[in-house]
């Protein structure tokens, strides 16, 4: 018997690798066009500016650690579990967040993407005449004829000159209709114009709201205001008592310039509410000039800050300062002048504290002048109310002012080497039994407390403090232009329609000239109709008078019925009334 060779399998056929990967190459490069598509898209914009003005929410209204460390880090303690939740979402850093920064970035490179076709396209619309008139004015929403002794030149004519200010477009017989003369006009361009200024300004302020972040400087600075305090400098970061600045910023090339201090008045109403702050200072763009009363005075209040060479000084708070004299057992006093922490700001009512070193020489064991150190911990009501030994305040003003304080002796932490709180003593000294206290006393000024060792605590009285913001950013006058820009071009985007008029001269079968007229708005505008109806009641005021009255007279509606019905019988021309094309009406 004959062998039967068996058969072989046959294998699935495949593709070649070689024409997978083109397939593959292409899906991707299908998916990163149709990404950019939707990127650049003025919807994807707008979504992202709405998304951005959210994520500045938090940083309103949480604090944030680049203004105020302290604060921020009070409000962690104080939360719990809620503000580490915070504070790893980055809400105290919303504006140096990840998240936030993503936002800025997308919303960047869709505002190019998005502005760049359309600046293109503007140019084009700008350099192409307007489109030839419709085959059939009548369909227009805004539409009017009239008839006049006049040639159809003459007529024409008189219609290019009542559109002056439009962008014309003439065709003497080569029009959409054999022998008419033919006017295609149209005008609003400033609406386009405006909307790409006002995303363009808005480009402008991401752009400088991210520059300045690079070469902005900033520093805080608390002044007592009396005679006895010394000038202010800006020479030199380490002046202040809190300084930041942008990367391309390392403070030695700050704006030269010294102020001093003379007085602060706070105006209130009788409820308590804030009216006025007030500052007068003097100050010096020659830092060498040593003498105060020859510099020249400025009356500083809020929102009215003093320019300085492009640097800006703001009258930022303000509150109050006590002043102590500790005289120690020895008989030598030290008095000192400190500024304590508004609590409620309705009535400033503050805390703070004081520390004090013994004279030099008075222990000379430093472990021994170590223990003798006084420290001054308390309250401070400038308008004092007494519930019994509970001191508070009931006017933020200075009338009746006095302390609550508690007197420790011991190791206040002078001299450890730590970063000390000015506002408040270390609790662990307090426990460890190195701080102890002495006294727990209401005092107002003149009153004393005398400790068990004969050292005497005197309150002398207070004084009012500034604190003064030091602000330098020269992306700011470019922001104030991109601003205005941006309301510019708002207010254009709005207020202009895109509108076009079209008119047709034509000679009857009589030898009388007839205008069709056409209008069409590209937007939705009130107003538009009113504009329209304005030129055609010129055009037929002119014609009367031209023709010494009664020769010319708007068409009747009969014979745009006739217009109508002729354009019904001629297959060409029904054709352009029921389908007018793309361009006339675009």
């Amino acid at each position: 018997m004959p062998e039967h060779t068996p058969a072989t399998a046959q294998k699935p056929a495949t593709a070649p690798r070689s024409a997978q990967q083109p397939r593959r190459t292409g899906a991707v490069t299908s998916f990163l066009r149709n990404a950019w598509r939707t990127l650049t898209a003025m919807r994807t914009a707008l979504i992202l500016l709405f998304l951005l003005a959210i994520a500045a929410v938090p940083g309103a209204l949480l604090p944030q650690r680049s203004l105020n460390e302290g604060r921020t880090l009070e409000y962690i303690e104080d939360h719990g579990t809620l503000g580490e939740i915070y504070d790893r979402l980055q809400l105290f850093d919303v504006f140096s967040s990840w998240w936030f920064t993503a936002i800025y970035v997308l919303l960047f490179i869709s505002l190019v993407g998005c502005l760049t076709p359309r600046t293109i396209e503007l140019v084009k619309q700008l350099r192409t005449p307007p489109p030839l008139a419709p085959r059939n004015l009548s369909r227009l929403p805004h539409h009017a004829a009239y008839r006049t002794t006049a040639t159809p030149g003459a007529a024409a004519d008189e219609v290019q000159r009542r559109l002056k200010g439009w962008k014309v477009r003439r065709s003497d017989g080569d029009g959409r209709v054999a022998g008419a003369v033919e006017l295609s006009s149209e005008r609003g361009y400033l609406r386009e114009v405006g909307n790409i200024v006002f995303h363009f300004g808005l480009l402008a302020l991401l752009v400088m709201f991210a520059a300045g972040k690079f070469v902005y400087a900033e520093g805080m600075r608390v002044i007592i205001a009396n005679d006895e305090s010394p000038a202010f400098c800006n020479t030199t970061p380490s002046a202040y008592d809190a300084f930041r600045a942008g990367l391309l910023v390392d403070g030695t090339d700050l704006s030269q310039f010294c102020i001093k201090v003379e007085d602060f008045t706070a105006d209130y109403l009788p409820n308590g509410q804030a009216e006025m702050f007030t500052s007068n200072v003097r100050y010096s763009e020659e830092v060498t000039t040593t003498d105060p009363d020859t510099w020249e005075p400025y009356r500083l209040q809020v929102n009215h800050p003093l320019r300085i060479d492009g640097t800006r000084v703001y009258l930022q708070g303000h509150g109050y300062a006590p002043r102590f004299t500790v005289t120690f057992p020895n008989g030598e006093t030290r008095t000192d002048t400190q500024q304590w922490q508004p609590n409620e700001l309705e009535t400033f009512l503050s805390s703070g504290i004081m520390r004090f070193d013994p004279p030099a020489g008075m222990y000379p064991d430093l472990a021994e002048r170590r223990e003798q150190q006084i420290a001054v911990q308390g309250l401070f009501a400038p308008t004092a109310h007494f519930d019994g030994t509970i001191l508070s305040s009931r006017y933020p003003a200075m009338q009746d002012p006095a302390v609550a304080i508690d007197v420790y002796q011991g190791d206040a932490g002078l001299d450890t080497g730590r970063p000390q709180s000015i506002f408040s003593l270390d609790s662990d000294l307090i426990e460890s039994g190195a701080l102890e206290k002495r006294a727990r006393v209401n005092l107002k000024p003149g009153e004393s407390t005398t400790l068990p060792d004969g050292t005497e605590v005197r309150f002398d009285g207070a004084d009012e403090f500034v604190n003064l913001q030091i602000s330098d950013d020269p992306t700011q006058l470019w922001v104030g232009v991109a601003s205005v820009a941006m309301m510019a071009g708002l207010v254009l985007s709005l207020m202009i329609p895109r509108r076009r008029i079209w008119a047709r001269v034509t000679s009857d079968d009589d030898g009388v000239t007839r205008v069709d007229l056409g209008g069409l708005a590209r937007t939705d505008r009130s107003g538009w109709g009113r504009e329209f109806d304005e030129l055609r009641d010129a055009l037929v005021a002119s014609a009367v008078s031209a023709s010494g009255g009664g020769a010319a007279a708007p068409v009747l509606p009969g014979d745009a019925a006739k217009d109508d019905n002729s354009a019904k019988g001629d297959p060409a021309r029904r054709a352009d009334v029921d389908a007018p094309r793309k361009d006339d009406t675009r």
